[in-house]
């Protein structure tokens, strides 16, 4: 075994801490790259808002239930009221894409079939999110961020 030196010492060290500082940057740059990080464009003026507009989507009484078949590769939205019936849905936007980049996202059209919005998509395997935002025929507004998990 060689001798140790102080250069030897000073070239493991400096070794060491530049693949730290260069993995540490190549992390910083993807998370910056990928995710845009933002959730509304100005979050002061959201939550001027938000207090009354919660109150007005808890008094709807909406429950939504989304699902995904991996079969017929299809995303299905079931809205129900306070009584457990269909909930009349005047108008649904959906936003479709990964939780951790914007790449992916993607807005399809739903159509009501079945008691249920549907919407042909194909997904590929891990977690996928839904944030729907959708009125009722009053013009009360309805949004939800929802987590999928694709399987196959």
């Amino acid at each position: 075994m060689a001798e140790m030196t102080g250069r030897k010492v000073l070239a493991i060290t400096v070794g060491a801490f530049g693949v730290i500082i260069a993995v540490n940057l190549l992390m910083a740059f993807k998370a910056i790259s990928t995710f845009p990080g933002l959730e509304v464009d100005n979050p002061y003026v959201a939550s001027q808002t938000f207090d009354v507009e919660r109150a007005s989507q808890q008094a709807l009484g909406w429950t939504l239930v989304a699902d995904y078949d991996e079969a017929a590769r299809e995303i299905s939205l079931r809205f129900t009221g306070a009584d457990g019936r269909p909930a009349a849905v005047d108008t649904l936007d959906v936003l479709v894409g990964r939780t951790t980049e914007a790449s992916d996202d993607r807005r399809p059209a739903f159509v009501l079939r079945d008691g249920a919005f549907r919407a042909p998509q194909d997904l590929a395997r891990g977690k996928w999110m839904l944030r729907v935002e959708a009125t009722s025929p009053s013009g009360t507004a309805f949004r939800q961020r929802l987590d999928l998990f694709v399987e196959d």
